[in-house]
């Protein structure tokens, strides 16, 4: 897990890579329990054997909001910024899906520090986060995760 000591060392690392999340499995609970907590059960989710038949992947494929709404996770397993008492997720500018997530794949977020901004009481990181999926060719999501920190 990389540490960030404060706001000086955040802007230091402006437009550098700053960490890699911990692979994590999308497996089709996971799959489902957001499809029941987001009422999204469409079928290229969660019938396995109609993606069988119909599908061009075969198997059924997380959502794309499952995806992202995995970035805080993976963000907090990845690295700590040390000086903040309160972090918030203020929003997104650009999300894009490249390529599909197949039930069983391993995913990982690496996370790049784009903008720091000030804040009346505290600053904004602007991260791009790609989330690649072990074995792909290209990421399955890209975004830029607008978070607000305070200390």
């Amino acid at each position: 897990m990389r540490e960030i000591a404060d706001l000086a060392e955040t802007r230091a690392l402006v437009g550098q890579e700053v960490a890699l999340s911990d692979w994590v499995e999308i497996t089709q609970q996971r799959i489902d329990t957001f499809a029941d907590a987001t009422n999204d059960h469409q079928w290229i989710h969660v019938d396995a054997e109609r993606c069988r038949r119909e599908s061009p992947y075969g198997t059924t494929v997380a959502h794309g909001f499952l995806t992202l709404a995995m970035v805080p996770a993976m963000l907090q397993n990845a690295l700590r910024l040390v000086d903040v008492g309160m972090a918030i997720n203020y929003g997104l500018n650009k999300v894009r899906f490249p390529a599909p997530v197949p039930v069983g794949s391993r995913l990982r977020a690496r996370l790049t520090i784009l903008a720091v901004q000030d804040l009346a009481d505290g600053a904004q990181i602007d991260w791009g986060v790609a989330i690649e999926r072990e074995g792909g060719d290209k990421p399955v999501c890209v975004a830029e995760f607008l978070m607000r920190r305070y200390p």
